[in-house]
């Protein structure tokens, strides 16, 4: 009799190969599903950078008159370039953002999609164009 509750009692391989199946299973799904949501995250904090630098470029244009030049930059929300009048910044707290994947946003004044400045991230690529997680976050189009 004690033999058969010996028997009875340990884990056979084939159950532990079942058990370690079903958890690869999960976390290969579950780790799918999160690095997705991770890249939604940082196309979602891009775009709310893009929000915030552009309500910044506001307050310049209504204080000095214009928005920076190109070649002024996004610096000119942080430091008074020379020669403008009427700047009454900092326009940012801290320094101008990087992205979500830690390159500079591209500035373009004037832009050309209309009478703002064109702000662009070339997305997770680093490369103009792109699809998926590759593509530009621009400020023109809430793609």
């Amino acid at each position: 009799m004690n033999r058969k509750r010996n028997a009875q009692a340990g884990i056979t391989l084939i159950e532990m190969l079942v058990v370690v199946t079903i958890i690869a299973l999960f976390v290969g799904l579950v780790g799918v599903n999160i690095l997705k949501k991770g890249d939604d995250a940082r196309r979602v904090a891009v775009r709310t950078e893009i929000s915030n630098l552009t309500n910044a470029l506001t307050l310049y244009k209504l204080d000095t008159g214009t928005f920076p030049s190109t070649a002024q930059g996004l610096q000119a929300l942080r430091v008074k370039p020379d020669g403008v009048t009427n700047w009454a910044g900092p326009y940012l707290a801290k320094d101008v953002p990087m992205d979500s994947w830690n390159r500079p946003f591209q500035y373009k004044f004037p832009g050309e999609h209309g009478e703002e400045p064109d702000l662009i991230s070339l997305g997770a690529d680093g490369q103009p164009g792109g699809e998926g997680n590759d593509a530009d976050i621009v400020s023109w189009s809430n793609k």
